[in-house]
């Protein structure tokens, strides 16, 4: 079931949810691969240890897609605290097709749009496919990092591969007098090309998770990789497509 393209108006959080074809490592990255078509919605959960020690939660949804093009869809929307029962406010749509290595940028408030041509075409594998992919090497391991293998799971109907990176922080080190231990894991599918789920844990900061859910796996809707009717070209320049 597909969000609705307008949506109400909520309390904005100065914090986006963004993502493009050069994601961190601590995003859902939408490969620009051909022949494996997808949609889905991508949760997220983020929170935050305050000065005085308390934990702040916020939250966001966006949509996500591929076509057998290879082109995506990449949404972004503001945060908003755990307890909202509104859909957050979409701000942006990115768009990427590879075989023009033209990304697009849609205001849906303004309902403008900016494009640009990609010099550096983005990467075909996820910044953490290193961690999850049977392939992949890993981080050079030290006495303070480990990497454990999770399995095979299913998600959503699709086979994923979990890895967990732990990294600890010895007492001596971090002035708590205690060890702090990060940790962060990677459900990646080899189907999809994509991570299905990031979890990432720093006690001293807080944690995020994003998950891909209401994943279908059939070619969108030829209008989710294009321009709407009614939009305008916007000037060229950040503070115009951000």
């Amino acid at each position: 079931m597909r969000l609705p393209f307008l949506l109400p108006a909520v309390s904005p959080v100065i914090l986006l949810a963004v993502a493009g074809p050069l994601a961190s490592a601590q995003d859902i990255f939408v490969t620009p691969v051909p022949n494996a078509p997808f949609s889905g919605v991508v949760n997220v959960e983020r929170s935050h240890v305050q000065p005085d020690g308390s934990i702040s939660t916020i939250k966001t949804i966006r949509e996500i897609g591929r076509d057998n093009r290879g082109r995506i869809h990449n949404e972004s929307r503001v945060l908003v605290p755990a307890s909202d029962s509104k859909t957050p406010q979409l701000v942006r749509i990115h768009l990427y097709d590879p075989e023009a290595r033209i990304s697009t940028y849609l205001d849906p408030q303004k309902k403008t749009f900016w494009t640009e041509t990609v010099n550096h075409p983005p990467s075909t594998v996820p910044p953490s496919v290193r961690f999850a992919s049977p392939a992949g090497g890993g981080l050079p391991q030290n006495e303070f990092t480990k990497e454990e293998d999770l399995g095979i799971h299913e998600m959503e109907g699709v086979q994923v591969r979990g890895v967990r990176e732990t990294q600890t922080i010895p007492a001596e080190n971090n002035g708590t007098g205690k060890d702090i231990v990060i940790t962060d894991e990677y459900w990646y599918s080899d189907d999809l090309r994509i991570n299905l789920m990031i979890k990432h844990n720093d006690p001293r900061k807080g944690s995020v998770t994003m998950t891909v859910g209401q994943i279908t796996l059939t070619e969108p809707d030829p209008g989710f990789f294009e321009i709407p009717e009614g939009y305008k070209l916007a000037k060229a320049g950040p503070g115009n497509h951000q």
